[in-house]
């Protein structure tokens, strides 16, 4: 075999051009699909389980350094959180900072989510925001759960 009939025998341009067409259409189609999805909400992760119980909650910082946790629809105080609460604290920082940025006070309450299939979300209202609790571990959902069964008698001095 001479040098012209190897180099028409393999040619960069023999690849099926369809076999390109093809991929380039599979490609578009699945990041127009999951585009769609996650825009209309419809996904299977963002689908959530029916609520079991909801509270509202209200928090407000204390002189002493505490955050009290006030029942939004009463106002009652259910508890008094003392010293670092860290979890509880960054999760409730991010969702002010969001009300602080647009100008929105903390009279309005937090609304706390139980759901049936075990999860726990805080929500803001106000803001639209919410934390999927279920995310960060069962330790930290306790942390929030708790509120949600708690009477004013509860409520620490």
């Amino acid at each position: 075999m001479n040098a012209q009939a190897q180099a028409r025998a393999w040619s960069p341009d023999s690849f099926p051009r369809w076999v390109l067409f093809c991929a380039g259409g599979l490609i578009a189609f699945s990041l127009v699909s999951v585009g769609l999805v996650r825009i209309t909400g419809n996904g299977p992760d963002q689908r959530k389980a029916a609520s079991t119980v909801e509270r509202s909650l209200r928090f407000e910082d204390r002189t002493d350094g505490g955050v009290s946790v006030i029942d939004g629809a009463n106002g009652a105080v259910l508890t008094v959180l003392h010293g670092e609460q860290g979890f509880v604290r960054g999760t409730l920082r991010a969702l002010t900072r969001e009300r602080y940025a647009r100008g929105i006070g903390a009279e309005q309450p937090f609304t706390l989510v139980a759901r049936t299939d075990g999860g726990v979300t805080l929500y803001d209202p106000a803001t639209r925001q919410k934390v999927d609790l279920d995310s960060f571990g069962p330790s930290n959902v306790a942390e929030f759960s708790r509120f949600l069964a708690m009477s004013a008698e509860a409520a620490s001095p």
